[in-house]
């Protein structure tokens, strides 16, 4: 696989913005929120202009209202508005790279603001995680080391080895726990465990389109440039389909715990189930019938 022909992952200029804000003597903005904040709206098909996205205020809200919830977990020690003012410090960087003029960067500055601290309201919603999100928040409330694979994989075993209805009540003791705001009335039922399957495929499916969109784009430069295709291009899409699979699931890693969207999908299912139509179809039947 010809990594440095597909550029699937995001290559983001954090790096570039951090020091550009370090040489204005502004407040440092956290890296990982940064990195997050950048690659999501590059594959949110935001227009890129040397490196940078475009920012408008549709792309500002699809990003801070819809996506950053379905991704990313902030540490115990991270501050969930970091995400806005990663936004924002992009929107002044552009100002002075004279993308935006005077009015927009206003405007733009004013959305980021509310609307990230909309997005960390939403991080806390408990009907809105998806399984990496749930997973981490479980691990950093048990004081599990998640530098440590080894230490992930074992608390995975552990908590598999647990009865569904006491993994359910691991779940609802984030609430009182502080780590999660109080879920709808159902609580954490079947409904519950359904939808943030839900969730978690259609998250997944939309980051790997957007690699390979992302992925598209660079090889379209190739062509003009009159380079040949990457073989795995050329005929069979498997192996490209396969490689956007691995991309996405080591995004979801870096924006909650590093190989734990993997591991939830390879080595613990059961503990992260996706529905798909069948299991669907067969909750709905059980659902007592609208009068």
């Amino acid at each position: 696989m010809n990594d440095e022909d597909l550029r699937l992952a995001p290559r983001t200029r954090a790096a570039d913005l951090l020091a550009w804000a370090a040489e204005q003597g502004r407040t440092p903005v956290a890296e990982g929120p940064l990195h997050a904040v950048l690659a999501l709206l590059e594959l949110g098909e935001s227009r890129m202009h040397d490196g940078w996205p475009e920012l408008t205020s549709d792309a500002v809200e699809h990003l801070l209202y819809e996506r950053l919830h379905l991704y990313v977990q902030p540490e115990p020690e991270e501050d969930p508005l970091a995400y806005g003012e990663a936004v924002r410090l992009l929107i002044d960087h552009q100002r002075a790279a004279r993308r935006l003029n005077a009015k927009r960067q206003e405007r733009l500055h004013a959305e980021a603001e509310w609307q990230g601290e909309v997005a960390a309201g939403l991080l806390r919603r408990a009907d809105l995680v998806t399984w990496p999100r749930l997973y981490a928040l479980l691990l950093h409330a048990h004081g599990v080391d998640v530098a440590d694979g080894s230490a992930v994989r074992d608390w995975l075993t552990g908590f598999g080895g647990l009865a569904e209805e006491e993994r359910l009540a691991a779940y609802e003791a984030l609430v009182p726990a502080g780590w999660l705001d109080e879920p709808d009335e159902q609580g954490w039922g079947p409904g519950r465990v359904l939808s943030v399957g839900m969730a978690t495929d259609g998250a997944r499916r939309l980051l790997e389109q957007g690699l390979m969109r992302r992925s598209y784009r660079n090889l379209a430069e190739l062509t003009a440039l009159g380079r040949p295709m990457p073989d795995e291009l050329t005929g069979d899409f498997g192996h490209f389909e396969d490689a956007a699979v691995d991309a996405a699931l080591d995004l979801f890693g870096e924006w909650t715990v590093p190989g734990l969207p993997r591991l939830l999908v390879a080595e613990f299912p059961e503990l992260a189930p996706e529905p798909g139509q069948e299991e669907i179809d067969a909750y709905l039947t059980q659902l007592p019938a609208e009068e």
